[in-house]
């Protein structure tokens, strides 16, 4: 594979396992969805949803299909850039910054998206579904929404103090530069 990033940054975590039954002339077959989220932990996640007679095959699914269709998640320091309500289906879901130190209070299906991204300050609530599926395409939706302060001024074509002010600016402008300095040493 030419791909930019090396399958051994990405983690993956399996967020559920299920089985279905199909009722033949002969009995039952059994088949298998795994609902697969991968993550760099540096801002890069993915999930997808692989099916199979076997568990280990629908795994192997899941994770191709998760890795094909990963997003890039907008980060100001360790938590996300402004607050996000979302709903897919019948899912709804509550995204907010959380101050440094915080943690990410977070539940089922959602930890894992949120754990992989490498968000490490985040408040989230699942108002609606508690089905994993969902809640997890809510969630990713939810990240691939989220803008910068940065994004929306140039948007405007405005300054980013006109934005957000002179304050908030310089602190959205050190967590810009701050990703761009690790990266540059581990290289």
């Amino acid at each position: 594979m030419s791909s930019r990033y090396s399958t051994s940054d990405i983690a993956e975590r399996v967020v559920s396992l299920n089985r279905v039954a199909k009722v033949v002339k002969g009995g039952r077959k059994f088949s298998f969805s795994a609902l697969i989220v991968v993550g760099d932990g540096r801002g890069r996640v993915g999930a997808g949803l692989g099916k199979a007679r076997e568990v280990a095959e629908a795994i192997r699914k899941g994770v191709e299909i998760a890795k094909r269709n990963m997003i890039t998640v907008p980060m100001v320091g360790t938590t996300i850039p402004h607050e996000v309500n979302f709903k897919w289906g019948a899912a709804k879901i509550l995204l907010k910054p959380a101050a440094p130190g915080t943690g990410v209070i977070s539940g089922g299906a959602m930890r894992a998206v949120i754990e992989l991204s490498g968000i490490k300050d985040i408040l989230t609530k699942s108002l609606g579904t508690n089905n994993p599926i969902n809640t997890v395409r809510a969630t990713m939706n939810a990240l691939q929404s989220l803008r910068t302060a940065q994004e929306i001024a140039d948007l405007r074509g405005k300054q980013i103090e006109d934005i957000v002010g002179r304050r908030l600016a310089f602190a959205h402008r050190a967590a810009a530069k701050a990703p761009d300095e690790s990266s540059a040493v581990e290289v």
